[in-house]
């Protein structure tokens, strides 16, 4: 009879700090003292607080371990589960000082406790290559209900209703996507997922997969069966193994229980789905390049119009999730579209999640209702700035985004929000800088990345942002002139790698920094490299 289970993060991050050995020592100890009949472990997805990994949560207590190293699980063995003494300096507090009666549960830590997870509920919570764990935490329901009890008109009437946007950064209404794919006639339809996740720093989709694949395929049944599509191909980078590992582990559970192939549940609704391995050029995140891509061609963009709901892959109407977007589908139709809306702004219905990284404390994966101000995020769940350092900017919306300025930090986080201050929501990376990050430096980053990864089709993509480059190689060589500070910041002509209108701020300082201060800096023939390091 099983009287403990041991939950040890089996994501990547935590993965690459030694869980995996971890719990292989685990078991090895558990053996020794004949306990594997007791206790049982299991591997999940992310906890979502990725700082502390490897990280580790034993039940029925919920006493979370933080930095577990191998040498540590002896003791975890022997004393906790064993002797029922819990090993104190392992765990997580976030004051030091607070002795163990008053450390509070995992929940009520400032990390968790105002966060809302939807897309991320089962991440952290289930054994992810085992499908019966998803079918307790109410998987499948909504597929079943989906096919037993609504018409495809139905299902599009509810995802409209929930207010349900993309998340993959555009934010386009995921419902009014899904009705102009029905009302396409043709002989075969698609549904494909978006888990091509290239913005640097960004790790939700991966995420989401690692920990909850089958809410992914539940979601891709149900839109499958929305717009008259009977295949399903789901794009993930090779760069993703655990990901694309525990995708085939369930997409071959869900057919060996009817889940997924011929006639399910008993209907005449059919829909199966298989993985397309991508490269990892970031371009392969643009729907049309993807598809391209899927299609066996080199991943370039096409024209827009026809759009893919049109005519997408291999000439057929299909439409174009992302992860994330397809992770709260099944709740919005087991708890109704009502549910769903309530959350988030009048814009921006739900929640969103953010991989938050760079100069913040709590780096890890954040769910958070939309409306949520960036000050809430970074200081009160993120933990604030690490080393007593000042907080400077957060960049949002990868390359194609903008770094939004200390100013702006009580701004509410929607679609239109971070639109009308020079932003944008992108797939959900929040890079946080302090004050030591040259904010010149730190375009010149973002602008080497989109060189090295345009695909190289359009003129003012291909060369446009390799002039932008050189200005700012020269700016922080020492070597800028007015002329290149002018060139660097006013350009409106550029285009990312997903053809997207360049924002302002990549190129430039936040707005906190005056203007007059960065002319002043470059009207000298030759900026003197310490002074630019000052921006």
């Amino acid at each position: 009879m099983i009287r403990s289970h041991v939950l040890i993060c089996g994501g990547t991050g935590c993965t690459s700090g030694g869980s995996v050995a971890i719990g292989d020592k685990l078991q090895q100890e558990l053996n020794r003292l004949g306990l594997a009949e007791e206790i049982k472990i299991v591997r999940t997805g992310c906890f979502g607080l990725c700082a502390l990994g490897p990280v580790m949560i034993v039940y029925p207590e919920g006493t979370f371990y933080s930095r577990v190293k191998i040498e540590d699980v002896t003791d975890i063995a022997e004393e906790h589960l064993l002797k029922g003494r819990i090993v104190e300096r392992l765990v997580y507090k976030e004051n030091e000082e607070l002795d163990m009666s008053q450390v509070p549960a995992l929940g009520e830590t400032n990390f968790y406790k105002t966060q809302l997870r939807v897309a991320l509920r089962n991440c952290g919570v289930i054994d992810p290559e085992n499908i019966e764990e998803y079918i307790a935490m109410d998987g499948y329901q909504a597929l079943g209900k989906v096919l037993t009890e609504m018409t495809p008109a139905q299902v599009i009437d509810v995802m409209k209703a929930s207010g349900l946007r993309g998340r993959g950064g555009a934010g386009f209404p995921t419902g009014m996507k899904w009705q102009f794919a029905a009302a396409n006639e043709a002989d075969q339809k698609y549904v494909v997922c978006n888990a091509d996740e290239g913005d640097p720093g960004a790790f939700m989709d991966r995420s989401i997969l690692e920990g909850d694949p089958h809410a992914v395929l539940e979601a891709m049944a149900i839109a499958g069966y929305a717009i008259g599509a009977s295949k399903g191909y789901i794009y993930v980078r090779a760069e993703y193994p655990i990901a694309v590992s525990r995708l085939q582990i369930a997409i071959d559970q869900a057919r060996e229980y009817g889940l997924l192939g011929e006639k399910i549940f008993g209907t005449d609704f059919s829909f199966d789905c298989e993985i397309r391995l991508g490269a990892g050029a970031f371009v392969c995140g643009e729907e049309t390049a993807l598809l391209t891509s899927i299609e066996g061609n080199r991943g370039e963009p096409r024209n827009k119009p026809p759009f893919p709901a049109n005519k997408g892959l291999f000439g057929k109407p299909t439409i174009i999730n992302n992860v994330e977007t397809l992770a709260n589908i099944p709740q919005i139709f087991l708890k109704g579209a009502d549910w769903f809306a309530s959350m988030g702004t009048e814009d921006s219905k739900g929640t969103k999640v953010f991989a938050l990284g760079g100069a913040i404390n709590n780096t890890g994966l954040v769910e958070i209702p939309l409306g949520t101000t960036l000050r809430h995020i970074i200081y009160d769940i993120g933990g604030g700035i690490p080393n007593g350092r000042q907080f400077k900017a957060v960049q949002t919306g990868g390359p194609s985004g903008g770094c939004i300025p200390a100013s702006m930090l009580d701004t509410p986080i929607d679609y239109a929000n971070l639109t009308r201050i020079g932003a944008m929501m992108g797939s959900g990376g929040m890079i946080v800088t302090d004050d030591s990050t040259c904010m010149v430096d730190f375009a010149r980053f973002f602008l080497d990345f989109t060189v090295d990864e345009s695909c190289g089709k359009c003129t003012p993509c291909r060369i446009g942002t390799r002039r932008l480059l050189e200005l700012l190689n020269k700016i922080t060589e020492g070597n800028g002139t007015i002329e290149a500070k002018s060139s660097a910041t006013t350009s409106r002509a550029i285009p990312s790698a997903h053809s997207a209108r360049p924002r302002p701020t990549p190129c430039s300082p936040p707005s906190s920094i005056s203007a007059m201060s960065m002319r002043h800096t470059l009207l000298k023939s030759a900026a003197p490299q310490a002074y630019v390091r000052n921006l």
